[in-house]
């Protein structure tokens, strides 16, 4: 695993320097669109909804619509005047029960490794955070952004969750759901005879996603049967390359029937022009020349970005 970021972590007067690991990964199934046809893959390209542009990066801000529909533009510098932080230090605010922090407020996962210098305060965290039943409430900052985070023991190695702000998490209000509801004695018999014949203990190993499953098992059949097109095989580095290549070929082509040349003379006379080693080449080339040839490059540029993006 590689460390995502380095710091402390501190509780009074102790601090304890430690590494932070990701601790989960995404394996959801990843699909990419592609031509039905020869299986290359679809491009899309940034364009204003207002002028129909085409936008590059360069011109690209980020915008803030408001409940209204409007949009507020905001600057970099703007942005940069705003509260953020890039402290090193993982914060302890408070130690709090365990059953007081609800699932649905945690959000990542990450794995605290102390440097080998640290690790008997970490291991007094850890002990303490354990014997006490109690996780620690902290402040931490992340790619500049503060954020609140518990930290647990799990496995004898203190994790540290992320968690939601209070307004990233929605109440539930359904008025069908009524608390002076409740089932009648027969129906909580029958469901606490449901529940005994599926009592069990929770055992990661015995779940797994069938969907990812079967779709790897399909690739893997359809690769071995030589179900494969070769465009959605392609490097992306390789693709631009023979998109360049092309976008140069019609651009020359339409440079040759813009002089009224067909592609028989352009090609018994290319080399000569091309090379650019007779005093006649160089003549006729000129200024005019010049224009010709940054017509071909902006064509060529413009095609090339085309394909590109």
């Amino acid at each position: 695993m590689r460390a995502i970021w380095k710091g402390a972590v501190s509780f009074g007067l102790v601090n304890v320097p430690v590494r932070l690991y990701s601790a989960t990964e995404n394996h959801d199934v990843q699909f990419r669109q592609v031509h039905r046809e020869d299986g290359g893959r679809i491009r899309y390209r940034r364009f204003c909804s207002i002028d129909g542009e085409e936008v590059s990066y360069d011109d690209i801000a980020k915008g803030y619509e408001t409940e209204d529909g409007d949009m507020v533009v905001l600057t970099d510098e703007e942005l940069a005047d705003l509260p953020s932080r890039t402290s090193k230090e993982i914060g302890v605010t408070k130690f709090v029960p365990a059953d007081q922090i609800d699932p649905m407020w945690l959000d990542k996962s990450y794995y605290l490794e102390p440097d080998r210098s640290a690790t008997k305060p970490y291991v007094l965290l850890r002990d303490a955070l354990e014997r006490e039943r109690r996780v620690a409430i902290v402040t931490v900052s992340i790619r500049t952004r503060m954020t609140m985070a518990v930290l647990r023991v799990r496995d004898g190695v203190i994790v540290m969750q992320t968690m939601l702000w209070p307004d990233e998490v929605r109440g539930a209000d359904f008025a069908h759901v009524e608390e002076e509801q409740h089932a009648t004695k027969q129906e909580m018999d029958m469901a606490r005879m449901l529940i005994d014949q599926l009592a069990g203990d929770y055992d990661p190993g015995e779940y797994e996603d069938d969907y990812a499953i079967a779709v790897k098992e399909l690739v893997r059949a359809k690769v071995e049967g030589g179900e494969v097109e070769v465009g959605a095989a392609e490097e992306e580095d390789s693709g631009e390359v023979v998109d360049l290549l092309a976008a140069l070929s019609r651009s020359v082509e339409r440079a040759k029937a813009s002089r009224g040349e067909t592609s028989s003379e352009a090609t018994s006379g290319g080399n000569a022009s091309t090379g650019g080693s007779t005093e006649k080449g160089t003549t006729r080339g000129g200024k005019g020349g010049a224009k010709k040839s940054t017509s071909k490059k902006t064509a060529a540029k413009k095609a090339s970005a085309k394909k590109a993006s």
